[in-house]
């Protein structure tokens, strides 16, 4: 594995990103969307005693348990401020909240959704690049743009064909930023910025168009071998 050339740092924040090798769909139903964010969600924690498949065989009674004592005392590997999923891509804005607490929270996560995925479509070998990416969050104004590039990718991409779309998109967080009903995200880093909700819409929605236009040119700017 190349070395990487930025270290994680506790309590700084990173925009991870990931995609499938080559650009092999990593969701093809619903209920694969769900299993990737009920991953995100699990193996965020550190402590963890069992593997999530082995937790999802549990009695609910049993479930109820652990996850409370997950939500209410375990510490986090990581604290995750927005994510977006895309067909064979994924974006995660977060902050570390324990020593290595990213690299475990990745290892754990792309493995376990990678056995899932290989178990239910009898496939062979890694779903996701050897190295995943990731940019340290230096600047107020660059968290700002990085949480709005995230939320604004099914738009940019023509996943969802319209505004109103991207605002019911299913597989990101930022209905949990305009609803009130955050249950994956810690939000109030970034509401933090905004007077309400609606001056946060605002922001997120202003740029729509211009990332839009930009994602149809990307390949003219990347440089080629």
């Amino acid at each position: 594995m190349p070395t990487r050339k930025i270290p994680f740092i506790t309590n700084e924040y990173y925009h991870i990103y990931n995609r499938t090798i080559d650009k092999v769909l990593s969701y093809k139903r619903k209920r694969d969307y769900q299993r990737f964010v009920l991953t995100l969600q699990y193996y965020m924690h550190c402590g963890l005693q069992t593997r999530l498949s082995k937790y999802l065989q549990l009695n609910v009674k049993e479930k109820q348990s652990i996850f409370a004592k997950l939500t209410t005392t375990a510490q986090k590997h990581v604290v995750i401020l927005s994510f977006c999923l895309m067909p064979n891509h994924f974006h995660v804005l977060l902050k570390q909240t324990s020593p290595d607490g990213i690299t475990k929270f990745m290892s754990q996560l792309q493995n376990s959704y990678t056995r899932y995925f290989n178990t239910k479509y009898r496939r062979l070998g890694p779903l996701f690049l050897d190295q995943f990416g990731a940019v340290r969050i230096e600047k107020d104004e660059q968290l700002l743009h990085v949480h709005r590039y995230i939320h604004l990718n099914p738009y940019s991409s023509f996943i969802v064909k319209s505004l109103d779309g991207l605002l019911v998109y299913e597989w990101s967080s930022l209905k949990e930023y305009i609803n009130q009903d955050a249950k994956l995200c810690v939000t109030d880093d970034i509401l933090s910025y905004f007077k309400d909700k609606k001056h946060y819409l605002e922001f997120i929605l202003d740029q729509a168009d211009y990332q839009r236009k930009l994602k149809q040119i990307e390949h003219l700017l990347l440089e080629r071998d």
